[in-house]
């Protein structure tokens, strides 16, 4: 491939995504990862796809439920092409009702779901005896629950994206910076690449999560307390996660911190209790400064794009986020939520 129509810097989820979407409508495309794919955050072992909650409603969460809802088909499409399953399921998450106070809240939230979700997901207060392996404790004898929530495996998911663009004929560099001549660049370079453009363009946070063996029923929900996800995967896993730090000294090493986590979780679960952790992990994620993705067209940069600062939700946006970009790539119809635009309040110009 002597010039690509898009170079596609970064291998994690966002670059492996935006680069199917594009090569999945015919563009000749190159994806240039300076280590290897999956190297960055996008290689941990979480993958909680969690809607944020309804109540209010603004135009990121739409964009984000919105995601969340095609990514069934959109993961179909990737695992057919390459023929690698990327263990993504809809099976659904449970929230905590821990008092009066909760439970009041957790009406307002079932309200609003039916009537900002249109039908296309439910959100229910159930009981805690229907709730299934991952039930946290429920001294009213109810939980909530919502089947918008999905997980997905984050290592599957890269290795299916990979497999699917070599399938369809991308080219994949990885322990590689230059790109070479190209019709368009996008950057998706992750933290690394937020924190080269300084404060503005956003920073790194650290997160600890860790595996467990324990094979539970298919179609187990997730647990999402405030600071803790709990995910079975379809491999015989739970994952644990994750810690969020601002201030660290070493980027990929876990702690005591992540021990507190594991401990929380397992008090929350007892079904966690003796479960062996087979993998420990910590990565620095993209949090734009901005609090939401940055996505589209670099202010003054003729034919470069970004696709970076998805944080904790890099996974769940990226079917909608990468097929947004690719039509404005190949259209230039854009229909990315304004302020995901670099340059927009106080998101930065550049990657």
């Amino acid at each position: 491939m002597a010039t690509p129509d898009v170079a596609v810097l970064g291998g994690g989820i966002m670059g492996l995504a935006v680069a199917w979407a594009l090569t999945a409508r015919g563009a000749r495309v190159r994806v240039i990862e300076a280590r290897r794919i999956g190297a960055g955050a996008s290689g941990g072992v979480v993958g909680a796809l969690i809607p944020h909650r309804p109540d209010p409603w603004d135009g990121f969460k739409a964009f984000q439920f919105d995601s969340l809802m095609m990514a069934g088909g959109w993961w179909r499409a990737v695992a057919e092409a390459g023929g690698i399953d990327p263990g993504h399921a809809r099976a659904g998450c449970l929230h905590p009702i821990a008092d009066d106070g909760a439970l009041a809240r957790a009406h307002a939230r079932v309200a609003a779901a039916a009537d900002l979700w249109q039908g296309r997901a439910g959100c229910a207060i159930i009981p805690a005896s229907e709730a299934g392996a991952l039930c946290p404790p429920a001294p009213l004898g109810v939980v909530l629950r919502d089947d918008a929530a999905g997980r997905i495996d984050p290592r599957r998911a890269l290795a299916a994206l990979a497999a699917a663009l070599r399938a369809k004929g991308a080219e994949i560099r990885e322990g590689a910076r230059e790109t070479g001549p190209a019709g368009a660049i996008v950057h998706a370079t992750g933290a690394e690449g937020l924190a080269a453009e300084g404060p503005l363009a956003g920073r790194g946070v650290k997160g600890q999560a860790l595996r467990l063996a324990l094979a539970l029923p298919g179609g187990t929900a997730q647990l999402h307390a405030p600071g803790l996800h709990v995910v079975p995967h379809a491999d015989g896993t739970v994952a644990v996660g994750s810690t969020s730090e601002d201030a660290f000294d070493a980027p990929d090493t876990t702690d005591a911190r992540l021990d507190a986590l594991h401990a929380r979780a397992v008090a929350l679960c007892p079904a966690l209790e003796g479960a062996p952790v087979i993998d420990r992990w910590a990565g620095v994620r993209p949090r734009a400064a901005s609090g939401k993705p940055l996505l589209g067209a670099i202010p003054g940069r003729p034919g470069a794009c970004v696709a970076n600062g998805g944080f904790r939700i890099g996974f769940g946006i990226a079917p909608l986020a990468a097929e947004r970009l690719a039509d404005l790539i190949l259209t230039g119809a854009d229909a990315i939520p304004p302020g995901f635009r670099p340059g927009a309040g106080d998101a930065g110009a550049a990657p």
